[in-house]
């Protein structure tokens, strides 16, 4: 009997400002032009005036984007200086995760942290994705002591890698082609 690749899922952590949302919008670059379909939710920093204000949500498939949370928000949710918006969460990233689950070859979840723990249906959407039989790759905050993100450090089936600043283009070479020959073997 053909042995079978499990499917691979891969959890990329490091401290703040690393680069862990860098190397996976590096990696879901490359993998694209290799014309495997990726879907999920990416966040990018909100800059004014050269200082980092919020996060922005983006479903990666539609592009439609929210706000994640911003310092000036109105919103009764901190964390770490900024409130956070549960409301744009659950409209954008939660039906990119769910709609890349049904429809797509890899998910992006960017980020599983502190803001993201503020809704239930963010945390119920990454359970059924890492319960899926999808490729994933995500971001992790590092020291969170969230029951969601210890189950993820304790699968089996997620492999932990820790980005450094001095790692972090050997991480891009070293981990992109493990899905391209996942997806070389397993055409969908």
């Amino acid at each position: 009997m053909a042995e079978v690749a499990e499917v691979v899922k891969i959890g990329l952590t490091g401290v703040p400002g690393v680069g862990k949302t860098e190397t996976l919008l590096k990696i879901v670059r490359r993998l694209e032009e290799k014309g495997i379909v990726i879907g999920g939710m990416v966040t990018e920093p909100i800059i004014e005036n050269n200082q980092r204000m919020g996060f922005s949500i983006i479903d990666w498939r539609t592009k439609k984007q929210g706000m994640l949370a911003h310092r000036d928000l109105d919103s009764e949710t901190e964390v770490g200086g900024y409130k956070v918006n549960v409301k744009d969460l659950e409209e954008v990233g939660v039906p990119a995760i769910r709609d890349a689950i049904e429809s797509c070859d890899l998910v992006v979840v960017d980020e599983v942290g502190k803001m993201e723990m503020c809704s239930e249906k963010f945390i119920e959407a990454v359970k059924k994705l890492l319960d899926s039989d999808r490729c994933i790759l995500m971001t992790l905050h590092k020291k969170s002591r969230h029951p969601l993100l210890q189950d993820i450090r304790r699968r089996d089936d997620v492999r932990i890698i820790e980005v450094t600043k001095m790692g972090k283009t050997v991480l891009y070479s070293q981990i992109a082609p493990v899905f391209e020959e996942y997806f070389e073997k397993h055409k969908r």
